[in-house]
């Protein structure tokens, strides 16, 4: 089994992609595919010690900016990292993609180059959330790749989110929510609403709306919400985590009793760092196109991106694809109620 990692994406330089891969493979044994400039890319690999038979190089000759517009980095940059990269999972000479770069561009791609899953309008971007309980994280979906989204799309992405929390967090029959502004039925815009009557009549085990501050108390397993609800959530999630680690330091450094007790707390606070810190996951996965593709952030350090390679690789081990047109086949008059539902609003 083979990751692609695109080396030239994201606003860290090469090496960080370069020291992730090494990491993957020492730390995991996996083997790695570097997709980029191959000059820089040994330039960088002369400082490591690693398996050498566990890595390739595949030259690109293109770099997809972080403000370009996907639609033009997919006509003009065939040659591009993240296209040589899909293109080898295409081929079979990959397995998964993980890529720091423009997440337009890499959604965009990967949904021309590998195509959805039957079934699947929309692919979206999962997340792992923490929760108050220890081992129970929770998935929230999308976080970004669709903002305008009909109830067909999100009764899709509670699919995909289903399926990726039976899987990855091994749940036989995760707890379901739509974000709302309010816990009752009823709540919410019309197509919330709508949304809420199509998840009561599908097969997931589903809890009903969920309001912001109860995401995070171990109620539901899966999060559903369009992608620029999703992605204001994440962001002020990470922000928060940034914000309570800045105020720890600064209290611990100002305070000489704090000091004493920091090094009384600091298991604690390294437990914390494990359960709150988004690095920990690496990436995030695009669900519903046909591979696996693991989006991080841009600017992410070395040790997130290995496990970002890490979690790519536990995707494809668990056939995640398989069990997302699973779920579809057992919606599938629940989704066709959806795309009635969409028509109906077409004609008026």
């Amino acid at each position: 089994m083979a990751i692609a990692v695109d080396a030239m994406g994201g606003d860290t330089p090469i090496s960080v992609k370069v020291e992730a891969a090494v990491r993957a493979i020492n730390d995991f044994g996996i083997e790695v595919v570097l997709v980029g400039s191959e000059s820089k890319i040994n330039q960088s690999l002369n400082s490591y010690h690693f398996d050498k038979e566990k890595l390739s190089i595949v030259n690109s000759t293109e770099i997809v900016e972080m403000n370009e517009s996907p639609a033009t980095s997919l006509r003009q940059k065939k040659n591009s990292s993240i296209r040589v990269a899909v293109d080898l999972v295409k081929s079979g000479n990959a397995q998964a993609v993980v890529s720091a770069g423009n997440t337009g561009a890499s959604m965009a791609t990967a949904k021309f180059v590998l195509k959805s899953v039957e079934g699947i309008e929309r692919p979206a971007i999962a997340t792992l959330m923490p929760s108050i309980h220890r081992k129970s994280p929770f998935v929230l979906i999308d976080i970004g790749a669709n903002t305008d989204c009909k109830p067909l799309y999100l009764l899709q992405f509670a699919l995909m989110g289903d399926a990726y929390a039976r899987n990855y967090l091994n749940l036989d029959s995760p707890r379901v929510a739509l974000l709302n502004n309010g816990e009752e039925e009823g709540k919410g815009y019309l197509e919330l609403k709508e949304t809420y009557d199509l998840l009561k009549q599908s097969t997931l085990n589903f809890y009903g709306n969920i309001e912001g501050k109860g995401m995070f108390k171990d109620l539901v397993d899966v999060v559903v919400c369009d992608g620029f609800v999703g992605n204001i959530a994440l962001k002020v999630a990470e922000g928060t985590f940034d914000f309570i680690k800045s105020i720890l330091r600064e209290e611990i450094r100002e305070n000489f009793i704090s000091k004493l007790s920091y090094f009384a707390m600091k298991g604690p606070f390294e437990k914390l760092k494990e359960r709150a810190d988004y690095t920990e996951v690496g990436g995030a996965p695009l669900l519903g196109v046909d591979g696996v593709i693991i989006i991080c952030h841009g600017n992410s350090k070395s040790y997130s991106l290995r496990n970002a390679i890490k979690h790519a690789k536990e995707c494809v081990d668990q056939k995640l694809k398989d069990k997302i047109a699973s779920e579809v086949l057992e919606n599938i008059e629940v989704i066709q109620k959806a795309k009635n539902l969409n028509s109906e609003v077409k004609r008026v």
